[in-house]
C-alpha cells in the first residue's frame, strides 16, 4: 500500500482521512450511548446532555485555537483564515472539552463527575481517526522528523521518518487496556478515570512531540507541549495526591 493511500471510487478520490474522522466521531458516540446505558449515570438525561453539548462547543473551538498556535500566522489574510478553519488538533479538543464541560455544569448547577464515561468513546475515537492520520501521510501534520532507526517510514515525501500515528496507536490500545484494568481492580472515586486518561496522554504527546517537525517554540516547547504543562498544572492536586500516597507507602 502506497501512503499517502488515496483510494478512487467511481472515479472521485476519497479523503481517507476525512471519512475515519467522521466515522470516528460516529463509532465514538454510539459507543458512549452503550456505555451509558449499561452503566449507572448519576447525571440526569438533561444536565448530561447539556454537558456534551458544552463538550462538543468547548472542543471545537480549542481544536481550531491551538492548531492555529502550532504554527501562528501574522497576517490576516483571507488564505489564512481558510487555513484557520481547516486547522484543528485533538489537543485543543480534549482541552477545550474539557473546559466547556465545567463551564456547562457551572451553568446547570451540576456538581457529580461527568468525564469517566467518556473515556473509552474518546480513546476509539482517537484510534480510529490516527489511523486516517497514517494513512495520508505528510499531507497531514501528525508525521514525525527524518530519522535513520528501524522504524523509518516513508509516509509519502520519500524520507524516512518517525511515522508518529503508528506509535500512538500502539499507546492507545495499551493505555485502554490498563484503564480497563484499574476501573476493575481498584476502587477510583468519581472522575478519577478521566483524569487519569488526560494525564497519561498528554504526558505520551508532551514526549512525542520532540520527534517532530514543529517549527514554533517558546521557551524550547512546542505549543502542544505547552498545552501538556497547563493540564497537568490543571489536574496539580491530584498529582499532588498521587505523590502524597506513594510517599506514604
Amino acid at each position: 500500500m502506497q501512503i499517502p493511500f488515496e483510494p478512487i471510487v467511481l472515479g472521485y478520490h476519497i479523503n481517507i482521512h476525512l471519512v475515519l474522522e467522521y466515522l470516528a466521531f460516529f463509532i465514538a458516540f454510539r459507543y458512549y450511548v452503550y456505555l451509558r446505558k449499561r452503566s449507572k449515570d448519576a447525571i440526569s438525561g438533561g444536565n448530561r446532555l447539556s454537558i456534551i453539548l458544552g463538550a462538543a462547543i468547548g472542543a471545537l473551538v480549542g481544536s481550531r485555537l491551538v492548531g492555529l498556535l502550532e504554527n501562528p500566522f501574522v497576517e490576516w489574510t483571507q488564505a489564512n483564515l481558510i487555513n484557520l478553519l481547516n486547522t484543528k488538533t485533538i489537543m485543543g479538543g480534549l482541552f477545550g472539552g474539557l473546559l466547556g464541560v465545567e463551564f456547562a455544569k457551572k451553568r446547570i448547577g451540576e456538581t457529580k463527575s461527568s468525564g469517566d464515561l467518556f473515556v473509552f468513546p474518546i480513546i476509539l475515537g482517537i484510534f480510529i481517526g490516527r489511523i486516517g492520520c497514517f494513512l495520508i501521510g505528510t499531507k497531514e501534520f501528525t508525521y514525525g522528523k527524518v530519522t535513520a532507526s528501524i522504524f523509518g517510514m516513508d509516509l509519502g515525501d520519500g524520507a524516512l521518518r518517525h511515522p508518529t500515528a503508528l506509535y500512538e496507536l500502539v499507546f492507545l490500545v495499551l493505555l485502554f487496556f490498563i484503564l480497563k484494568y484499574l476501573q476493575k481492580k481498584i476502587t477510583l472515586k468519581n472522575g478519577e478515570l478521566f483524569i487519569i486518561f488526560m494525564l497519561s496522554y498528554f504526558a505520551f504527546r508532551f514526549c512525542i512531540e520532540f520527534i517532530k517537525p514543529n517549527v514554533f517554540y517558546v521557551l524550547g516547547l512546542s505549543s502542544i507541549q505547552i498545552l501538556c504543562v497547563i493540564c497537568w498544572l490543571y489536574y496539580y492536586k491530584f498529582i499532588a495526591k498521587l505523590i502524597n500516597s506513594w510517599r506514604a507507602r
